[in-house]
């Protein structure tokens, strides 16, 4: 278990954001990006992932969540992680249109003998920080930094026109993913 895993409160409601080892930018491609909505929506459904944010860039991903029906987030995280590093490495092995074959999967073995446990490949940087968030304004500038970061990576004009986030929920229509749970702050 990492070290870095800091959820001091169970039922809080957390950034974090996660990084492919290296910033190597492996989720340029949609298939591995689709891994990775498919493990969040398992969690979705079957581990009491709560989301309300989240967006998958080329070589990391936010997310906002919140642990629900009892499950510890430290572990929902760490399943997250530990099921779609394997998804996605054996997906990279297995691609005859991986251009970057040797490149990436050489990368991920010499990163995981730099560990003491990680046994094969590590795809996942270790340095996570999840952030409680506390209040509204906080939890609303979480959400817009969380939205705004393929415009501001120059990928689109308007972050609800990113297919692979959830800002296109937050503009009222479905995206990719079901159930996300849209924050709205109102004014009192």
């Amino acid at each position: 278990m990492s070290r870095n895993y800091k959820f001091h409160n169970p039922e809080g409601l957390y950034f974090i954001s996660f990084a492919v080892v290296g910033w190597l930018d492996v989720f340029t491609r949609n298939e591995y990006k689709d891994l990775f909505l498919e493990s969040l929506e398992f969690c979705q459904k079957n581990k009491g992932l709560e989301i309300h944010a989240w967006c998958i860039m080329t070589n990391h991903v936010h997310l906002v969540f919140r642990s629900i029906n009892g499950q510890n987030p430290e572990l929902l995280i760490g399943d997250l992680k530990r099921f779609t590093s394997q998804s996605i490495v054996k997906s990279i092995r297995e691609n005859p249109r991986e251009s970057r074959k040797e490149f990436l999967l050489d990368f991920f073995k010499k990163e995981a003998d730099k560990s003491s446990n990680v046994k094969h490949y590590q795809f996942w940087r270790h340095d996570n920080k999840p952030i409680e968030l506390w209040s509204n304004k906080v939890i609303q500038q979480k959400i817009d930094y969380v939205h705004n970061n393929p415009v501001e990576a120059g990928l689109v004009y308007k972050a609800q026109d990113y297919v692979y986030s959830s800002a296109v929920d937050y503009s009222g229509e479905t995206g990719l993913i079901d159930d996300i749970v849209v924050f709205r702050m109102f004014n009192v």
